[in-house]
């Protein structure tokens, strides 16, 4: 699958701390990624991240 092949969507959320004892940072799934992958508590994401003249492409993929 090329990328000019795919639907682009927008989403927008907001980080915050995951724990006060490690630095990282979680957010929200949208609602609209939920329903069109049929994602559920516990579910796995495989990230994968591309990064270049400022910016980072992240592809997430559910795990099945």
């Amino acid at each position: 699958m090329t990328y000019s092949s795919l639907i682009t969507m927008g989403f927008k959320t907001t980080v915050a701390k995951a724990s006060t004892k490690t630095k990282s940072l979680r957010t929200t799934v949208p609602a609209g990624i939920v329903h069109q992958f049929n994602l559920k508590e516990g579910d796995k994401l495989d990230w994968t991240l591309k990064a270049g003249k400022g910016e980072i492409i992240i592809i997430v993929k559910p795990e099945k």
